[in-house]
């Protein structure tokens, strides 16, 4: 089904503080909708807020921590209230970190699956009754390529990605005849806030090189939502590599070791000769 206009509908964004969701919540309110804010920290909540009311918009800030049940209920009512009911979902909360499976700490990892997959099935389950009662909605998964071609060193962020891909393909199918309409988004990565100093520095020199800004992924995602569409990759291009992986899984798991471990030990050998001399 697709989103022709946004002029009058109530929109909900989580993650809306920094990155993709704050300018995803700013181009919603700049084209007429009425705007929900989600994140945890209420000042820079506050702030998106005051900038989309300079632009003559709307919105509304509502803390939450979304891997809380308990919160995302008192939210997901908030947001009905407000907003006036919610007609679109984007579920964009999310964090991620490099490291192997066994230097993660097992606490960050479970928080992980909490934030990035738990917080949208909360939400989901909370405002997609009331979508399916008025035959009308529009939900939006921001998953990742993670999702769908696990690297390595992100196990416990694939693993809540490739969780969230499959949610969001199944409910696509339950409630796509009953009006609403499911959009899954699998950007590459992102230049935001979520890539620490740290986390930089681990990632394969390929990756660094095509990084994409948020702009790019906010403007795939309304494209997408217009068209209609179910799923999309940013940039497409990667998107060849699913039907790679189908047909030649082999090849595919040898590329994806040459272009991230492989890449990234031969990278610090030749810092370490740099550091060292010949």
């Amino acid at each position: 089904m697709k989103l022709t206009h946004l002029n009058g509908m109530g929109a909900l964004v989580t993650g809306a503080s920094s990155g993709v969701g704050r300018l995803l919540a700013l181009r919603l309110a700049a084209a007429g909708a009425r705007v929900g804010l989600v994140a945890r920290r209420r000042e820079v909540l506050e702030a998106v807020a005051n900038e989309i009311a300079e632009c003559g918009g709307e919105a509304h800030p509502i803390v939450c921590d979304v891997a809380d049940v308990k919160q995302v209920a008192t939210a997901a009512a908030e947001a009905q209230d407000v907003l006036g009911g919610v007609d679109l979902l984007v579920n964009n909360a999310g964090y991620g970190h490099h490291r192997t499976f066994l230097d993660w700490d097992v606490e960050d990892m479970e928080r992980m699956m909490r934030v990035n997959y738990l917080g949208a099935l909360y939400l989901t389950k909370a405002l997609l009754p009331a979508m399916v009662a008025r035959g009308r909605g529009w939900l939006v998964f921001m998953a990742s390529v993670a999702g769908r071609i696990a690297p390595p060193e992100e196990s416990a962020y694939a693993a809540s990605k490739f969780a969230l891909v499959g949610l969001a393909e199944s409910l696509s199918i339950e409630v796509e005849r009953r009006g609403v309409h499911v959009l899954t988004v699998c950007p590459g990565a992102i230049r935001t806030p979520f890539f620490g100093a740290a986390d930089l520095a681990r990632l394969p020199p390929v990756a660094r090189r095509q990084m994409i800004e948020p702009e790019v992924v906010v403007d795939a995602t309304l494209e997408a939502l217009a068209r209609g569409r179910r799923e999309v990759t940013v940039p497409r291009g990667i998107g060849l590599a699913y039907v790679v992986r189908a047909l030649a899984p082999g090849f595919t798991r040898r590329q994806v070791r040459r272009t991230t471990l492989d890449a990234l030990r031969g990278e610090h050998i030749r810092q370490g000769r740099d550091r060292t001399g010949p």
